[in-house]
């Protein structure tokens, strides 16, 4: 996870993402921000928008995904308020990079792709980067990882109509998940905590993901 060569290119503009598009915007956790600070995101990118990786927008990663642009990964990141002995489930992995900042604030970490190529892909990225502690699975990740439950932490990268129940019933007690919920146009990031077996959730901030796909969300993508 150290970088060498031309990687150290890019540290300046990852010290400047941090403070003008994370510190000064509210994000105070120094956890999250040591993470955004250590992650290449430059590496988790086509090379043909590399240029562009620390810029404070969303940038397009094929198979009509994205990654989401870096203040959201910060915020939904530290609404988690993860522990180094908990265990994280992603919904969307993409090619990696969300994974990759859970990597270095929780013990393990198991993330669900729906398409293929980019599944192989992060997995091979995050392999050669030594993010060891991250798990890629390729499938529906509205059904989750029943067979690796329970999670302290659960984070959807894909907007939903409504928290996935199975998601739900992944959710280890004290648990806290973090996922965009609305329609095709506005969406709103939902923090839902389980305590004595009920649920609790507040409405943080508005957002726009790509939709969720799958048995538990959308069938297929929402009309805009």
């Amino acid at each position: 996870m150290l970088e060498t060569g031309k990687g150290n290119q890019y540290a300046p503009q990852r010290a400047e993402m941090v403070e003008k598009q994370l510190r000064r915007r509210g994000i105070e956790n120094a956890a999250v921000l040591a993470a955004m600070l250590a992650v290449p995101r430059h590496e988790f990118v086509p090379p043909e928008v590399r240029s562009r990786a620390y810029e404070d927008v969303p940038l397009l990663i094929g198979a009509g995904q994205t990654i989401s642009q870096p203040y959201i990964v910060a915020a939904m990141t530290a609404a988690l308020r993860l522990q180094p002995t908990d265990r994280a489930l992603e919904i969307g992995t993409g090619l990696g990079y969300q994974a990759a900042v859970l990597s270095l604030l929780a013990k393990e970490v198991f993330t669900i792709e729906r398409c293929a190529e980019l599944a192989s892909a992060a997995s091979e990225k995050l392999a050669n980067l030594a993010y060891l502690n991250v798990h890629v699975h390729c499938g529906d990740g509205t059904l989750g990882l029943p067979e690796f439950a329970s999670f302290d932490a659960i984070l959807v990268a894909a907007a939903a109509p409504a928290a996935p129940q199975p998601l739900l019933a992944q959710l280890a007690e004290g648990g806290r998940m973090i996922i965009p919920v609305g329609d095709a146009e506005n969406q709103e990031l939902q923090l839902i905590e389980k305590h004595a077996g009920k649920f609790s959730t507040r409405n943080m901030e508005g957002c726009r993901f790509v939709p969720l796909i799958g048995h538990h969300a959308w069938q297929k993508p929402p009309q805009r």
